[in-house]
């Protein structure tokens, strides 16, 4: 169904640099880990603005705050793990409770980290990030996507943070597609269900959608790029039309996208919700590919689940 992949962190630290050339106020800063999250194009183009920290993110994210204070525009990166794990207190007290600009974009996010393993797989940071009082959340599917909101994350005037995958991820959107923090992009919506998938699931969701069409199952997708705020309006329009709601996220299951879903839906229109997502478990090391399998990350996992969701409708 897609054919090219590309790289979301790539086009995250090009779109650093087209950004630097156009606000002044721009600052990026990195713990020790610039070539992997690209930063390093900032960083090579603007030297005089770029901070690395080194092995020390608790730093980077309180300086983040300092520079927000004085009226720059910070935009932090590391990976997942360390950026929201690692310096939880630093967001919540010196982010956040005082409310500094600062944006926080991490990569290597969820089990497709791959080899490295259970220690670098962030599972949990959208859990983490999504209790905090005001704290926007990004999840983009495809680079296109990263592409298009980067300039909106710069002139978002409040913390936020976007979560990038390490491996290449398809091509989903074509150019010039317009994406807007605080919504999301629908596919389509089922009469029977409709899958609401985050991140690099909603590639594997568009082609279970096929499946489940071909089998007979009305069913849509549903981008949700934004997991906070979450996009009601969308979800009250599924609700008014399908009968049943699969959820697809690379994290957790507990506190993520359809944690954040369901707590929506059984407060107002109460209709079957599943989820394809980590259960309450770690990682471990392995090709991508096979951990999703592995872990019921997969297309064929969807296209199960969306016919369990089915047959309960």
């Amino acid at each position: 169904m897609f054919e090219k992949k590309s790289s979301m962190r790539t086009t995250y630290g090009k779109e650093l640099v087209n950004l630097g050339k156009k606000y002044d106020d721009l600052v990026v800063l990195d713990a020790d880990l610039a070539k992997s999250t690209k930063t390093e194009l900032f960083k090579n183009q603007f030297p005089e603005r770029f901070f690395d920290m080194g092995i020390s993110e608790a730093d980077m994210v309180v300086t983040a705050a300092g520079l927000a204070s004085v009226g720059f525009k910070p935009f932090c990166s590391s990976f997942a793990i360390f950026l929201t794990g690692r310096v939880y207190d630093q967001i919540r007290n010196s982010i956040a409770y005082p409310h500094w600009n600062v944006k926080l974009v991490s990569t290597h996010a969820g089990i497709s980290v791959g080899e490295d393993g259970a220690s670098h797989q962030m599972l949990e940071d959208i859990a983490l990030t999504r209790v905090i009082p005001d704290m926007t959340i990004l999840s983009p599917s495809d680079s296109t996507m990263v592409k298009n909101l980067m300039e909106k994350i710069y002139n978002y005037d409040s913390y936020l943070y976007m979560r990038l995958s390490r491996n290449d991820v398809y091509d989903i959107y074509e150019e010039g597609t317009e994406f807007n923090i605080g919504e999301s992009f629908i596919h389509g919506i089922g009469k029977d269900i409709t899958i609401i998938a985050t991140g690099q699931m909603v590639s594997k969701a568009l082609e279970a959608e096929k499946t489940l069409k071909k089998e007979g199952i009305a069913c849509g997708v549903v981008d949700m790029y934004t997991i906070k705020p979450l996009d009601t309006k969308t979800i009250d329009k599924i609700l008014n039309i399908s009968k049943g709601i699969l959820v697809c996220e690379e994290h957790s299951y507990i506190g993520g996208l359809f944690g954040a879903i369901s707590e929506y839906v059984v407060r107002n229109n109460p209709v079957i919700v599943d989820f394809v997502a980590l259960n309450d478990t770690f990682g471990e090391s392995g090709k991508v590919e096979e951990l999703f399998e592995k872990y019921g990350l997969d297309k064929d996992t969807i296209i199960k689940k969306g016919k369990s969701v089915y047959d309960r409708i």
